[in-house]
Order: structure tokens, then C-alpha cells, then sequence
């Protein structure tokens, strides 16, 4: 599991761990990991150019004291200031002792005498408490930079990049490699944040046994192979689970399809289709269990999905929200349903949005939504009082009334899951009806509705990798790849 922890728990361990150290101590691991990385991003070190940018503060002293050690190693290291009469009064004595050279960043001329040639950046500028986009000099100065075309490293966050949740409010520096210390930050793993931070570099300064809480995780192969559902030998269709899917309408019929052949991957024993696209889902899948009556009088499941391509079908809904077993409720659906309904079922609801529809339910622009995705599926989930799931270029689940995106083994609450799955072939019609599916059979099969949409989103962001491998790709392969996608995780 990949844990990221706010700035404020990150401080309190700083703080809780330098009083243990020697003074200095913690800042010369994090500068002696910043330079290894930097050494291993010039591929040689002896002759290299490298330009440091330097704010004041903490991050201006990791660069200037990493900036000293690849001074002495041979590199031709420079220093821009920009705020040269708060510069870290150590760093910049170690950094001149070493041989450093600085400029001031109001030289422009200077500056851009100092990139050219450059082989490497290092942007200090800011560290993990800034708030808001770069200052005026600061982003004229990484203005430069960009136009440069130099490799950029970034010391602990890009600056102009929010920690705690990866806004970016205006000009910020995009990292091709990001080295932070002690801990992954939130901003780091969620976008926009995550598209500014490259690469990123955990360096170990030895926090691990001090940090608090994370406020988000990302599951990894072992995590999500520790959860997919595995039949026994005195397994059957019935035990496995049964998954309902109410889809589809008489101009949607592909959507029904589509989220069928989701469910049928997902691990569920069987998945039983209910809606007015019978003929087109037989016609492709003659496995599923189909009826066109109300979904109560289908037979019985242990979860439901609705709402892909559901039209006005506000009866289907209905019937499948009072019932008594996990439900996802997607597309369509969401539009339909109410946060009194959803807030008052007894079982647990798991609720699909991409950011055009999360907005609808906030009240709010989508470029709201997409600049802050944390904020925004934390508000959904409070308000529901359901397990949502933020489809995006950065997919979040978070629990609803606070709680835990996942459920099995326990665990601390308020922590929201990321995926770092995906391609951008990915944003493709029909992958969300995929998606919604195989979620769904993941809940009939047992898993939590946290557990659900996280694999669920981890399988699907794999198997569009695999199906796409470079070109464009279509909802059907991304089904098709999930068997491929569900052994490689296995494996």
C-alpha cells in the first residue's frame, strides 16, 4: 500500500523526530537523497551544469545543501535566489564553500546565462506548506526554465503545487521528477498535482515510525490480489454471488451490453440482466440470466448496478434502491436518484460519478470538480452518506459520513483511495458502463463497497493498458482485457 500523509501530520513527525536528532540532521538526509537523485538523473556527475532555484525556507536549504555535494563531486552548480535576504543561511554557506555560484533571480540576464547549457534544475523555490500559485518573480523565473527545455528535479513537492490536494491555483513548476522526503504527500498522487509531479522519488529520512494517519492511499498489485474473490471447490454460481444489472434503454441498448460484460469479469457466478435490452444482451453474451419485468420480481441477487444508458426509468430505480443489498448506481441513475433515498438505505450504496456528473449533484462548475478532486468526492460522500467513486484522470474512492473508502481488514477512517491505474485511451465512450459492472459484481461476490470500486477501478485503469499499448482503444477491449489484467495481478 502507498500511503500519503497532509502537511500537518508530516510536521508533527518532522518535529516529533528532530527533537531526537542532532541539529541539521534531518535536513542533510533529505539533501544527500536529493543529490543521489540528482546524480542519477545526469548520468554523470563530474562537468554537469546544474542551476539550483531557492526560495527561502527549509527547501531552499535541501537544495542548497544538495547543490554542495554535487559541487564537490565535480558539477559546476548555480544557485538563483529569490529571496536572497532569506535565503537558509547554512545551506547558502555550504553551498559557497563548496564552490556554488549565485545569482540573484532579478538578474534575468543572468539567469538566463546560468540555464543555458544546463544540464539539470533543481526548484527549491517552494516547499510543502505554500499556498497558491507562484509569485510574480518566482513564475517569470520558471517561465525561463520551461523555455529552456531543462530536465527539472523538484525538492519534495513541484512549487506551485497544493500538498494536501493537488491544486494547482496558478503557475507551478512541471517536475520531470519529483523527490520528496519521509512521505508521499496527497498533492503528489492526484490531479492536476500528479501531471506537475513527474516521476516521483521516495526518499526514507526516517519518519515511518512517527507519522500519524494518511489521508490517502493507492493500492498496489499484492493489495488488490489480496482482495479479488477466489472460488473453493464447493463453490457455485450461487455462492460465488449474483450480480443484477439494470441497464440500457431503447436508445442505450449498447450501455446494457456493456456493463454486462463488465459483471461478467468481475467475480460474480452469474450476473442476472433486468431491462429492455434483452435481445442485445443475449445476442452477445448467451450466459446472463435476463428478464424485462421489475427488478424485484427478477430473482435473487446479493448486489445491484443501475443506470447506465437508463433513460428516464425512474421505476427500475426505485425498485432497485429499496432493496436490500449493496447497490451502484451510475450514469443515468445518479441523475434519477435522491440524497435522501440514497442516505436513508440500510445497505451499502456505491455511487459511480465522473466529474460532469459530480458536479450536477454539488452544485458546482466541473472545472471546480476537476482543480479539486479530493475536496470534491469528500463532499459527495458526506453528503450521500455512500461509498463514492470519482472517475477521472485521477479516480478516487472515498467513504461516505467520514468513513473508510475501503472495508476489509479494518483500518483508519477518512482515508481516501487513489488509483494509479489507467491510460488517457481510457476516456472512451462506454468504459464507465465497463467499469460499473465489474464493480458491481465485485460487491455481489462480498467485497466492501469501498474494496469494489477501488479494484474495480485498479482492473480497469490495468486492462485498458494492456488492451490500448499505445493506441486507441474501445470500451469492448477494455472488457475483454480484464481476464488479462485480473492474471496479471494474480501473477
Amino acid at each position: 500500500m502507498r500511503t500519503a500523509y497532509s502537511v500537518e501530520t508530516v510536521r508533527a513527525a518532522e518535529r516529533s523526530l528532530m527533537a531526537r536528532l542532532p541539529e541539521g540532521a534531518l535536513m542533510q538526509r533529505a539533501a544527500a537523497g536529493l543529490a543521489v537523485v540528482c546524480a542519477q538523473v545526469l548520468g554523470k556527475v563530474y562537468g554537469a551544469r546544474v542551476v539550483l532555484l531557492v526560495g527561502s525556507g527549509d527547501n531552499g536549504g535541501d537544495a542548497l545543501y544538495a547543490g554542495a555535494r554535487l559541487a564537490r563531486r565535480g558539477a559546476g552548480v548555480g544557485a538563483v535566489l529569490l529571496s536572497p535576504d532569506r535565503v537558509h543561511a547554512g545551506g547558502l554557506a555550504a553551498f559557497r564553500a563548496a564552490g556554488g555560484r549565485v545569482v540573484s533571480a532579478a538578474d534575468s540576464l543572468r539567469v538566463e546565462d546560468a540555464l543555458r547549457g544546463a544540464d539539470l534544475v533543481v526548484d527549491g523555490i517552494v516547499g510543502i506548506g505554500g499556498q497558491g500559485g507562484l509569485r510574480a518573480g518566482a513564475a517569470q523565473v520558471v517561465g525561463l526554465v520551461r523555455e529552456s527545455g531543462v530536465p527539472v528535479v523538484a525538492v519534495d513537492l513541484p512549487s506551485g503545487v497544493d500538498a494536501d490536494s493537488g491544486v494547482v491555483a496558478g503557475d507551478a513548476v512541471r517536475a520531470d521528477v519529483t523527490v520528496t522526503f519521509g512521505a508521499y504527500k496527497p498533492g503528489l498522487l492526484i490531479d492536476p498535482g500528479r501531471e506537475y509531479a513527474g516521476v516521483v522519488r521516495l526518499v526514507d529520512i526516517g519518519l515511518g515510525a512517527v507519522l500519524g494517519a494518511p489521508e490517502v492511499e493507492a493500492l498496489q498489485y499484492e493489495d488488490v490480489a489480496a482482495l479479488l474473490p477466489e472460488p473453493t471447490g464447493e463453490s457455485d454460481k450461487y455462492r460465488r454471488g449474483v450480480v443484477g444489472v439494470v441497464a440500457g434503454s431503447a436508445r442505450y441498448p449498447g450501455a446494457a451490453v456493456l456493463a454486462v460484460a463488465g459483471a461478467l469479469r468481475g467475480g460474480a457466478g452469474a450476473v442476472r440482466y433486468v431491462g429492455p435490452a434483452v435481445d442485445a444482451v443475449i445476442a452477445r453474451f448467451p450466459e446472463a440470466l435476463v428478464s424485462d419485468g421489475a427488478p424485484s420480481k427478477a430473482g435473487r441477487v446479493q448486489a445491484w448496478v443501475v443506470g447506465p444508458g437508463l433513460g428516464d426509468d425512474a421505476g427500475r430505480l426505485e425498485d432497485v434502491v429499496a432493496a436490500d443489498v449493496p447497490v451502484l448506481i451510475d450514469a443515468d441513475g445518479l441523475r434519477l436518484v435522491e440524497a435522501e433515498v440514497v442516505r436513508g438505505r440500510s445497505a451499502p450504496t456505491l455511487l459511480t460519478p465522473h466529474a460532469g456528473e459530480a458536479a450536477a449533484l454539488l452544485g458546482v462548475s466541473r472545472g471546480e470538480v476537476e482543480r479539486g478532486r479530493l475536496a470534491a468526492v469528500r463532499e459527495l460522500a458526506g453528503r450521500y452518506g455512500a461509498t463514492v467513486l470519482l472517475k477521472g484522470s485521477t479516480t478516487l474512492v472515498a467513504g461516505g459520513a467520514g468513513g473508510r473508502a475501503g472495508g476489509r481488514g479494518g483500518g483508519r477512517g477518512g482515508v481516501v483511495r487513489v488509483n494509479p491505474t489507467g491510460t488517457p485511451w481510457l476516456a472512451t465512450a462506454g468504459s464507465g458502463d465497463v467499469l460499473s459492472g465489474l464493480a458491481g459484481s465485485l460487491l455481489a461476490a462480498g467485497l466492501s463497497a469501498g474494496d469494489a470500486g477501488a479494484v474495480g477501478a485498479y482492473l480497469h485503469g490495468l486492462a485498458a493498458r494492456h488492451a490500448a499499448d499505445g493506441a486507441p482503444v474501445g470500451a469492448q477491449d477494455v472488457a475483454a482485457a480484464l481476464s488479462v489484467a485480473w492474471r496479471d495481478v494474480r501473477g
